[in-house]
């Protein structure tokens, strides 16, 4: 069967190595793909943006394409599933409509409430004035913090974790005042919520809900949880804060009750469902849903993926999640991110690459996520995350230190990674 891979980044590039392990893959396509996709082998690499459901939709009925995955969550939410279900091709993820459950924050609370998935309380507002008058309210009665949500897509930066009220009311105004365009005319605020932040991935094909593999990310810039937030800038699986007691409770609490929803709602929903949740006292909340596979996480996850990738997303495109039983390695992963300088502001971008098969010599996975070719034909920098250098070990310890391994056989002017990925993990390792 061939397949297409809708997107460009590194979530999309271990999505291709992945599936080209299955058994029953033929010729595997990337649209649009990156510079490292294409050199590695893992898809050829097709100059059709993810954004033009039509051309994909044309591709893949020209091509005779299989299965149709999508990776990133702009096209899920403009509705390219739509377009290809209605053409008769199979594709995985969900419709436009099932897709607010990450294009509208104020959708997806709504949606928790109603089936009873335990969360953060929230507020929702069409107006600053009354937005920072419940923002003052909240921090006035001692509220150790709040977070402010813009309502629809905002690449990653739509959300504040504000401690002080100065903050929040700047962040509130921003919103209104166009700072995310359309996706910041609708605010949710929440409580803030405290604990150990942990993601869980399932698939679902409205009839059944399979969780994956348990995996935590570093959303922090530098060491120790310092720094503004970013896309992820490591991960690693499966997270320890995740016990089978905390499993047990995400699972009846929460996938069991997201599924009761989607057959109450009649979501078309076949694709994968991204949990972030927040763990305390050994209780999850969730803090998001995501509609697609996360990155970095989704790259440690797969990593210890022993079963077929493309038996498990056919079998949710069919309706026979049931059947299917994802294997799992005991062996634990580990995704370091390698950024451009000045990530997650401004990024110095433009500098060739060195040392990737060096990287690859030292028994590690390099996924590439923002890179592209210059005139020159050469592997260079073109985006904030630029690679993600993934390991397998027996322990936690082995995984990081192949994994740093790798990182170190790289280089690019001003490239940067961060130097404590799984710490947590490894503190409880040694513990």
């Amino acid at each position: 069967m061939d397949i297409l891979v809708v997107g460009n980044g590194g979530r999309e590039h271990v999505l291709c190595w992945k599936l080209a392990q299955s058994r029953n893959a033929g010729k595997i396509y990337c649209a649009p793909g990156n510079a490292g996709i294409a050199a590695s082998g893992a898809a050829a690499t097709v100059d059709i943006k993810a954004a033009d459901f039509e051309r994909l939709a044309d591709f893949a009925a020209s091509h005779g394409i299989g299965l149709t995955v999508v990776g990133p969550e702009a096209p899920l939410c403009g509705g390219i599933v739509d377009v290809f279900r209605k053409r008769g091709l199979k594709i995985f993820g969900p419709d436009k409509f099932a897709a607010r459950l990450e294009g509208s924050k104020d959708f997806a609370k709504r949606f928790m409430v109603k089936y009873n998935i335990p969360c953060a309380k929230s507020a929702t507002f069409t107006a600053a004035a009354a937005a920072v008058e419940y923002v003052e309210k909240e921090f006035a009665s001692g509220a150790p913090g709040i977070v402010v949500k813009a309502d629809g897509l905002a690449a990653g930066k739509g959300v504040l974790v504000a401690e002080n009220c100065a903050d929040a009311c700047e962040f509130v105004r921003g919103c209104f005042d166009g700072a995310f365009g359309e996706s910041g005319h609708q605010v949710l605020i929440e409580e803030k919520l405290v604990g150990e932040e942990a993601s869980i991935f399932a698939l679902v094909d409205t009839k059944s809900i399979r969780a994956l593999a348990s995996s935590q990310d570093h959303k922090r810039v530098g060491d120790g949880d310092r720094g503004p937030n970013t896309g992820g800038m490591g991960a690693y699986s499966p997270a320890p804060v995740v016990t089978d007691k905390v499993m047990a409770q995400i699972q009846t609490e929460i996938l069991d009750n997201f599924l009761r929803g989607v057959k109450a709602e009649k979501l078309d929903f076949h694709g994968v469902i991204f949990v972030g949740v927040m763990i305390d006292n050994g209780r999850a909340k969730v803090l998001e849903f995501n509609v697609r596979f996360g990155d970095p996480e989704v790259q440690p996850v797969l990593m210890r993926l022993k079963s077929d990738l493309l038996d498990a997303m056919l079998a949710t495109v069919e309706e026979n999640l049931a059947d299917c039983v994802p294997e799992w390695s005991d062996d634990p992963a580990v995704s370091v991110i390698v950024a451009s300088g000045g990530y997650p502001g401004k990024c110095d971008t433009g500098h060739e690459i060195t040392g990737l098969d060096a990287a690859a010599a030292a028994g590690v996975q390099v996924f590439h996520a923002g890179t592209s070719l210059d005139a020159k034909g050469r592997i260079v920098n073109s985006g904030g995350r630029v690679l993600g250098v993934a390991a397998r070990g027996k322990t936690v310890r082995e995984a990081v230190e192949k994994a740093y391994r790798g990182v170190d056989a790289v280089h690019f002017e001003n490239c940067f990674s961060r130097r404590d990925i799984a710490y947590r993990a490894l503190q409880r390792e040694k513990a």
